[in-house]
């Protein structure tokens, strides 16, 4: 059977590269994405996945995208919670703008997206839900109270449901990236980078494929007993108990 996948943010970054891997991998792959549209058409034309367009912090949209996807796909299988945006500032400078479209996009969309699919999934008993979080929803990271607010609400998200749907043949899991060789990290100035590349213990940063191949053996139909984890995938800067 070719399992239908929905990955949000997935036409760049570590998204793109969840998308290559679980189409290589035999998936029917759909990539979410919220406006750029030379990057969803490359994503597209050079994967040969589905590509749907819409904004992960609106119920509606999310709603809208999954209708979509199981028109031309099926029923989802697997969904992974991949979108995310940053707007960094501190505490005391940070507007409520800020504040509330991270909130929204990186934290809100899981509810949005997942409560469009959890409920067919537990009909058919199958189901994988993988949600990227972050080291700095783990360790905190200063300026990024929202961000890692946000982040750190997806763990415990993921644990909560991970408990409500172990019995229907659901797994809930979230991989922690560290800091990845994407356009947004690999964008910061040069001394910032090489002071983030000093403090990872394996020297480099990571690679996008690393997290991909990650998502790919939690989205596997033997990874059955492993739910309610979280993964951290850092290069040894965080370690976690």
């Amino acid at each position: 059977m070719n399992r239908v996948v929905f990955v949000t943010g997935g036409t760049r970054g570590i998204g793109r590269a969840i998308c290559a891997r679980l189409k290589a991998a035999g998936y029917k792959v759909a990539a979410g994405y919220a406006g750029n549209e030379v990057a969803a058409n490359a994503c597209a034309m050079e994967l040969g996945v589905m590509v749907v367009k819409g904004n992960v912090s609106s119920f509606a949209d999310c709603a809208a995208a999954v209708n979509q996807v199981e028109a031309e796909f099926g029923p989802i299988d697997v969904l992974v919670n991949n979108a995310g945006i940053t707007r960094d500032a501190m505490l005391h400078k940070m507007t409520e703008e800020q504040w509330n479209d991270v909130i929204h996009v990186n934290l809100a969309s899981i509810f949005n997206m997942t409560r469009n699919v959890i409920e067919g999934m537990r009909e058919r008993g199958f189901g994988r839900i993988i949600n990227i979080s972050s080291i700095n929803g783990q360790k905190g990271q200063m300026g990024q109270t929202n961000y890692s607010a946000a982040k750190a609400g997806m763990i415990g998200f993921t644990k909560a449901l991970a408990q409500e749907n172990a019995k229907k043949g659901i797994t809930v899991n979230c991989i922690a990236p560290g800091y990845i060789d994407t356009e947004m990290v690999t964008s910061v100035p040069k001394n910032v980078l090489d002071q983030i590349i000093a403090g990872i213990p394996v020297g480099r940063l990571g690679m996008a494929d690393e997290i991909a191949r990650c998502v790919a053996f939690l989205a596997a139909e033997d990874a059955g007993f492993i739910t309610g984890s979280t993964l951290t995938v850092n290069g040894g800067q965080y370690i976690t108990g």
